[in-house]
Order: structure tokens, then C-alpha cells, then sequence
């Protein structure tokens, strides 16, 4: 598990001071891409020495409460299941205590040509 925090400011807002609905995918690439790094890989070095790259196939997103401006989110990223060329990740956005948003991510390792290309095995030998 890892949890990034995220400040909201003005410009993730509407005129009303609630989080915009896409932020939140901004908001949880980050996460994945810290989680990623708490592992200790880094996505430009897994793109130069191992020609990988991740991209998003799929994602299942509930908002359940909105974020506002000022506010200080937790961004929960879990990597549920890698294997071959996919990753599942379950991610979520509270405050405090409170899940405002909830997604399952379904992320593809592919080549920087974009061809399906399997997880690094350094990589899924820490994740085991």
C-alpha cells in the first residue's frame, strides 16, 4: 500500500469550490507512479533499460463525496494483481476518514513502440 497526500487548490475546482471530476485520475497517476517508486522503480528508468511503459486500459471510478478547495486528500493505491502484461490496482481518495472517490485501474506494461510487453520480473519478484 502506498498513500500519496494532495493539497487541493483552486484551479482543481469549479466555480464552486468542488474538486473537478477528472482531477482524480490525475490525482491517482500520481499515486501509481508513487507506489511504483516506493518499490524503488522509477518510470524513466523502467522505459530506458527495459523498454516498458504503462498505460491505462481500464478504469471503474465511483465519486462518492467531493474533495474541496483546500482541502488535504489521501490517495490510497494497493497493487491487487500483476501478471503477464497487466496490472489491477484498487485506489482511493479520502479525507480524514471519509472515501470520496473509489477506482479499480486496470494499467497495460507495453513498449515504448506499444507493443504488449510482460512486467518486468525485478519488478514482479518485489511485488511478491
Amino acid at each position: 500500500m502506498s498513500q500519496l497526500e494532495v493539497r487541493i487548490y483552486y484551479e482543481d475546482t469549479d466555480h464552486g469550490g468542488v474538486v473537478y471530476h477528472a482531477n482524480y485520475l490525475k490525482y491517482m497517476e500520481r499515486g501509481r507512479t508513487e507506489a511504483l517508486r516506493d518499490l524503488g522503480f522509477e518510470q524513466v528508468t523502467l522505459a530506458e533499460h527495459n523498454d516498458v511503459v504503462f498505460a491505462v486500459r481500464h478504469t471503474d471510478i465511483h465519486y462518492l463525496r467531493p474533495a474541496l478547495f483546500d482541502d488535504l486528500i489521501t490517495i490510497t493505491t494497493d497493487l491487487v494483481e500483476a501478471k503477464g502484461a497487466r496490472m489491477v490496482f484498487k485506489q482511493r481518495a479520502s479525507r480524514q476518514s471519509k472515501i470520496l472517490v473509489e477506482a479499480d485501474v486496470v494499467v497495460a506494461c507495453i513498449s515504448k513502440a506499444g507493443k504488449p510487453k510482460r512486467i518486468p520480473q525485478p519488478l514482479l519478484d518485489k511485488i511478491k
